[in-house]
């Protein structure tokens, strides 16, 4: 079966989020109340799996393997099925 999963990769609370910080100063000079922003990163990812639940662990894996790094980042993973 086909799945679509998407991998949200954040910084874990206490981590310096440089671009999130110049965003929210940029948008406050533009005289929007915003309070803080915080960048991340989303990840689409199309594959065979032969669950719903081998799809997740996949990707549970490519995130800890590649895609997020445990020190600094959190992570969170939906599944859909295409077909």
């Amino acid at each position: 079966m086909l799945y679509k999963v998407r991998a949200e990769i954040s910084l874990k609370p206490g981590h310096s989020d440089p671009e999130g910080e110049t965003t929210t100063r940029s948008l406050k000079e533009l005289t929007y109340p915003v309070r803080n922003i915080g960048v991340s990163k989303m990840y689409t990812i199309t594959l065979e799996a032969k669950s719903r639940s081998d799809a997740e662990t996949k990707v549970d894996e490519m995130c800890k393997r590649l895609l997020a790094n445990p020190t600094k980042d959190n992570y969170t993973i939906q599944v859909e099925q295409t077909q």
